[in-house]
């Protein structure tokens, strides 16, 4: 059992930067992750491909960053029951670290993608973080975290604020603890690595555009997932069970199959209350009015879905195309976000009406607002226009006050342009390094924000004025 606690729960959002090589159709690419961050374009140029390779290292990194614990510092634990490890000197390596595990990354970015290996032979994918911030964090915030059973606790481990060394007690005889040693090393350097990383790197949360079929077939799933199980348990005992379960979800993506686990375990899920449920219940109010209702767990972990005013509950199938796309959405919002989580949404706006495509944005807002990031791809020009208006109405002058007063707008709504990061998929020319000659590809191009104009999203403009310049050409006649 593991308990942590630390003085300040709320992980503060400084500036992620990704760039990817040959991705998809990304030739190459970078991206900051703000505190809203959404990514724009056409169809078919490498967004879901940013957001998939983005999450994937997110889920993982914890596996994939390498902190090694000599024996050495290890050993005055078992002989005095307290060993002083220096984190400041591991948070020096964060840069190599980082480095290391995104190679090791890239030579996963098939089974992210469940693609061949040749279609990702020249990819590559780097996250930098910014190595002093790093190593003024690790050094300023303290931790805790004892490690044991439910019936006994074997050894804490404790950093005071402005320490640099992180202290290993023992709690338990050495006896228990000197068979250990390959574990404490471990448990050691997972804790490293929260106390170097955890605050910069969000625990992500994905909400794929494929959601819609996992929430439709969720009963179909999980009994298929049980037959499965019974088949393994009669294989063959020459047969690996596990090799055969773990073959079994690999003709999906992973944040495909991230959706269905997470809809197959929902009768879990839903015996937690998220911190939005405990101190901001005001938010899943807002969202039940989205979407006119609740989604519900019922016998045998069937979902449901209780519209307001009819008494009878829908089963997903026979429930709206919206409360389906939305049920991963709530449930997180509601059993499972945290603050300082990575929100992740592929195209939020599916099956949903414009109204309600301006007020998720609103939500977005609001949870950003409440220590939240999100992080969506979309092709929804409600919903950047929306985004657009929390952004102008942030000035806070007499007019735009009227104008929130008069239109319902609340001041936990409004966006700081500083934190919000637009990016527009398409080709243009890009600087590739010191050295490197720049090339017109396929890649991600940041748009400008100003904070009295919001959001120049040039796809959707585009397309907005040929379509007005048709329409005016028809009722006042074509001057050509």
């Amino acid at each position: 059992m593991v308990t942590t606690s630390s003085t300040d729960n709320l992980r503060r959002h400084s500036p992620l930067t990704v760039t990817v090589e040959n991705l998809g159709v990304l030739r190459h690419a970078a991206f900051e992750i703000g505190d809203l961050t959404m990514i724009c374009g056409n169809n078919n140029t490498g967004k879901t491909y940013a957001t998939y390779a983005l999450f994937g290292f997110l889920a993982g990194w914890k596996n994939l960053l390498q902190i090694k614990i000599p024996p050495s510092q290890i050993r005055p634990l078992l002989h005095d029951g307290v060993a002083r490890i220096d984190v400041a000197a591991h948070a020096a390596k964060s840069t190599e670290a980082l480095e290391i595990g995104c190679r090791l990354y890239t030579q996963q970015l098939p089974r992210v993608f469940a693609s061949k290996a040749t279609h990702f032979k020249n990819s590559k994918f780097k996250l930098e973080l910014q190595p002093e911030k790093l190593q003024h964090e690790t050094t300023n915030e303290s931790f805790e975290r004892n490690i044991g059973s439910k019936k006994e606790e074997l050894f804490s481990l404790r950093k005071k604020k402005n320490d640099v060394h992180l202290v290993v007690s023992l709690l338990a005889d050495n006896q228990k603890t000197t068979r250990s040693l390959g574990m404490i090393r471990d448990v050691v350097a997972d804790a490293i690595k929260d106390m170097v990383f955890g605050s910069f790197l969000p625990r992500p949360f994905i909400a794929s555009a494929e959601r819609t079929g996992a929430a439709i077939f969720q009963k179909e799933l999980y009994f298929a997932r049980n037959r499965l199980l019974e088949e393994m348990s009669r294989a063959d005992k020459d047969i690996d069970p596990m090799r055969l379960f773990v073959k079994a979800y690999q003709d999906y993506p992973l944040p495909v199959n991230i959706n269905v686990d997470f809809t197959q375990r929902l009768g879990v899920v839903a015996k937690r209350d998220s911190f939005l449920s405990n101190d901001h219940h005001w938010v899943l109010d807002d969202f039940a009015d989205i979407i006119g209702g609740h989604h519900v767990v019922g016998n045998n972990d069937t979902l449901y879905f209780k519209p307001f005013g009819v008494r009878r509950r829908l089963l997903m199938v026979e429930s709206s195309s919206a409360v389906r796309s939305l049920l991963d959405v709530g449930f997180y919002l509601r059993h499972v976000a945290e603050p300082g989580d990575l929100l992740m949404i592929d195209e939020p706006e599916l099956n949903l009406h414009p109204e309600n495509q301006r007020r998720v944005a609103r939500l977005f807002a609001r949870l950003v607002n409440l220590g939240i990031r999100v992080f969506v791809t979309t092709h929804s020009d409600y919903i950047v226009k929306e985004l657009n208006t929390l952004i102008m109405l942030n000035q806070n002058t007499p007019n735009n006050r009227r104008i929130a007063e008069r239109e319902g707008y609340r001041p936990e709504e409004f966006l700081s342009p500083g934190g919000v990061r637009v990016y527009i998929a398409e080709k243009s020319r890009v600087e590739r390094g010191k050295g490197k000659r720049t090339i017109e590809c396929q890649t991600l191009v940041r748009a400008p924000i100003d904070p009295s104009t919001g959001i120049e999203a040039r796809s959707f403009d585009e397309t907005i004025n040929k379509m007005n310049d048709i329409q005016e050409s028809i009722v006042w006649g074509d001057n050509e």
